[in-house]
């Protein structure tokens, strides 16, 4: 019989794992904006993740800049935002405006179209991205595809 050498599953001494961080990786306004965008998009119905990611966002622009700008406390800032804390609307606008974006209401409507556009599958498993400003181009005034 051949022996089988058993192999630990061990760390070395002093290493261990970091958590993840949002904030690591929201260093540039169009990273902030996109984050928030997707999650408003995915997680809209939810106060609580919503006021996570906008707390992650302004952890990566400092949170002590963020409260010096909206005259709120910093620890308080923190509490509100960590996904525990329940906020008020007044401060979720004061730190979407520190932060740099805003809120625009959008007809639901135009939500579900951007949803459905953005990856179809055929039923042969293809994928077809659908990119509806293209289609309407291409459409006449009867609303029927060009040949």
């Amino acid at each position: 019989m051949t022996s089988v050498k058993k192999v630990k599953n061990e760390m070395p001494a002093g290493a261990a794992l970091s958590r993840y961080d949002a904030a690591d990786y929201l260093q540039t306004p169009e990273a902030r904006a996109a984050y928030l965008e997707t999650v408003f998009e995915e997680y809209g119905d939810d106060a609580r993740v919503v006021a996570k990611a906008l707390g992650d966002v302004a952890r990566a622009q400092g949170m002590q800049k963020i409260a010096k700008e909206t005259g709120l406390n910093r620890e308080g800032l923190y509490q509100a935002l960590s996904g525990a804390g329940n906020p008020s609307f007044d401060t979720i606008l004061k730190v979407m405006r520190a932060v740099g974006v805003e809120l625009r209401p959008r007809p639901t409507e135009t939500l579900r179209a951007k949803r459905a556009s953005r990856k179809r599958v055929s039923a042969r498993g293809e994928d077809r991205t659908v990119n509806r400003r293209s289609d309407a181009g291409a459409r006449g005034s009867q609303g029927r595809k060009r040949a």
